[in-house]
């Protein structure tokens, strides 16, 4: 038996009052507490439910109020076929206007199986308007989904006429596709696009953001088996068509320069020929000629012989030639440059000043350092001379001694001063980087090769930019073909920007370096690119490819105009020409006519007074 006390007035016994005794089995006392136990959690499931459906009724809210719209285009989804609208892909403009990369309307072929009500006569009529063989047709056709492509870029005529046929269950859906009105010109700069409008090499990938604009849709309503449904027609999300990009190029240069590198390739027999023109002052592009080129509305027909030797298989043979042909020389690949890197070491050695125009230097033909013996060009020797005779000769023993008196650690220094040691930042996909020795196993052999532009590796536009660095006053510029952003209409949305270093040298070392380079074309090894009434400066070079004695050569010129003021700047690389190879005599010529052409069309003038500098000074005759 259990005793149960209760207070009459309180919960809790309290002294001076007065109690109730109850007693009662253990059985009725244990049933007492199960009841108030289960009546406990009787009201705490009775909150959780409460709870619950407050919850379900503010999310109930929320999605017919702030997500209604959401749910309501999913719904129409479910009962909507869409078919895809691709967007007019943006124009690739030249420097006055000249479009490079247009488009043409073709048309995309689709059928949707549920639809068709004569499949025979549709596979006929696909068949003969398409070129297909009927066995791809039929597979097609005969496949169960809710819609089939057939076949995308579709001349518009043949479009035009499957449409006339009125076939049901066949699509015919207005499309674009990229096209270059001047075939095959600046091919590897411009690149091309693949099916899907999509940029694969070149500006058009480097772009394609801007370019690509935003697809559209076609929507159509059907029923819950997919069956279109009579007199709903279709909906249209219409495209947004890319925006425009205006380049540096101009086409009248690019072409000049594109007929000359193709007559001195026929005519030396070279493997290919690069030539690539900029503005040194603020990295511009003018021109960018890779010979031989390929035709941009047609990228994967090889544009050699090769095509035979590797068939028409689809195999790893043919892919390997295409991509050596879509590569871009001038960025891509890196060379030795030769003497044209003279350049750097005389800009280095005059910043720290190891050497000035006076020093003078003998050359017996040769140099020897540490245990070997280098030879210079000219294996007679050229004697006494001073500096700026030495450069006028492309004396190799002079420029030697320039980077012994320079050292490993010093040469290093102004290597990454110029910026050679890193990429120049090109607006085009791929730019290689500088090959050079690593400074600690770097010897004095070593230095003495590199000094005259041997033993490492760069690319041409490392050296165009590097040289056009070190010739406007000490400013590293970044090389670059885009300069504007335009929308469809011809409003200029913004003008692309690219990072400038200045002072990587004096504006006095940068005076004297012009004055050096003038000298070796009005006086010495560059004459056969002087222009008479201007002031050119440049420097020759001729390289033997790896392996020695393979007999296969690299000839260049860098070339510069007015040298006093430079605002154009070209670099001619021939690839193993046969017969005469030396940089002066084949490379020089080039530039020199290019450069007769465009310095008119620039509006560089001729000047009346031929102008000398001694010691990097400017004076009048």
């Amino acid at each position: 038996m259990k005793k149960l006390v209760w207070n009459k007035e309180s919960e809790y016994p309290l002294r001076g009052t007065s109690y109730i005794t109850v007693t009662i089995s253990e059985r009725d006392f244990f049933m007492i507490r199960t009841m108030v136990f289960h009546r406990k959690k009787i009201w705490v499931i009775f909150a959780g439910c409460v709870l619950l459906l407050i919850g379900l009724a503010t999310r109930l809210v929320y999605l017919m109020g702030v997500q209604s719209d959401y749910y309501i285009q999913k719904a129409d989804d479910l009962h909507e076929r869409e078919r895809d609208i691709k967007a007019a892909r943006g124009k690739i403009l030249d420097v006055k206007g000249n479009v490079l990369a247009d488009n043409r309307t073709v048309c995309t072929i689709s059928v949707i199986h549920s639809q068709i009500k004569e499949p025979e006569k549709v596979i006929r009529v696909l068949k003969e308007q398409l070129s297909m063989d009927e066995e791809t047709v039929r597979k097609k056709v005969e496949k169960v989904s809710s819609i089939e492509r057939i076949k995308t870029n579709v001349d518009k005529t043949i479009g035009d006429a499957i449409r006339e046929y009125a076939l049901d269950g066949v699509k015919v859906d207005e499309d674009y596709r990229r096209y270059y009105p001047y075939g095959s010109l600046a091919s590897k700069v411009m690149g091309f696009t693949g099916g899907d409008n999509q940029g694969i090499i070149g500006l058009e990938v480097k772009y394609d953001e801007i370019l690509a604009g935003q697809p559209g849709k076609i929507l159509t309503v059907t029923d819950a088996r997919g069956m279109e449904l009579d007199g709903t027609g279709e909906r249209r999300k219409e495209p947004i068509a890319g925006d425009t990009l205006r380049t540096s190029l101009d086409i009248s240069i690019q072409e000049y320069v594109q007929q000359a590198a193709l007559k001195v390739m026929e005519e030396k027999q070279a493997e290919r020929v690069s030539v690539l023109l900029m503005n040194p002052q603020n990295g511009e592009i003018y021109a960018c000629v890779n010979v031989p080129e390929f035709d941009l509305n047609d990228p994967f027909t090889l544009n050699t012989a090769e095509e035979t030797v590797a068939g028409t298989d689809s195999g790893s043979s043919k892919q390997d030639l295409l991509n050596q042909m879509w590569r871009n020389p001038c960025l891509n690949d890196t060379y030795e440059p030769g003497s044209t890197f003279k350049i750097i070491t005389m800009a280095a050695g005059l910043e720290a000043g190891v050497v000035s125009t006076e020093d003078r230097f003998f050359c017996p033909g040769y140099k020897v350092v540490e245990d070997r013996r280098i030879h210079c060009a000219k294996r007679t020797g050229h004697g006494a001379q001073n500096f700026v005779e030495g450069a006028q000769n492309s004396c190799n023993p002079v420029f030697i001694e320039v980077g012994l008196r320079l050292g490993v650690d010093r040469y290093y220094k102004y290597f990454k001063q110029f910026g050679l040691l890193k990429k120049t930042g090109i607006d085009l996909p791929g730019e290689a980087g500088t090959i050079m020795h690593n400074p600690k196993n770097m010897g004095e052999v070593e230095l003495a090769t590199v000094s005259f532009g041997q033993s490492f590796q760069i690319t041409p536009v490392q050296l165009a930019t590097t040289v056009s660095s070190v010739i406007n006053g000490g400013n590293r510029i970044t090389p670059h073909f885009g300069i504007s952003v335009e929308s469809a209409d011809g409003t200029q949305i913004n003008t692309l920007e690219y990072p400038v270093e200045t002072g990587i040298l004096s504006e006095e070392t940068s005076e004297t370096v012009r004055f050096i380079l003038e000298k070796v074309v009005s006086e010495g090894s560059g004459k056969n690119a002087g222009i008479e009434g201007y002031s050119i400066g440049g420097k020759t070079a001729t390289s033997q490819t790896l392996p020695r004695g393979s007999g296969r050569y690299i000839s260049s010129f860098l070339g510069f105009a007015p040298a006093e003021n430079p605002t154009v700047l070209g670099l001619c690389i021939i690839y193993n020409p046969q017969g005469m190879y030396y940089g002066g005599i084949i490379a020089a010529p080039v530039i020199r006519s290019i450069f007769e052409n465009i310095l008119p069309y620039l509006g560089i003038e001729k000047t009346a007074q031929v102008e000398t500098r001694q010691g990097g000074k400017s004076a009048l005759d």
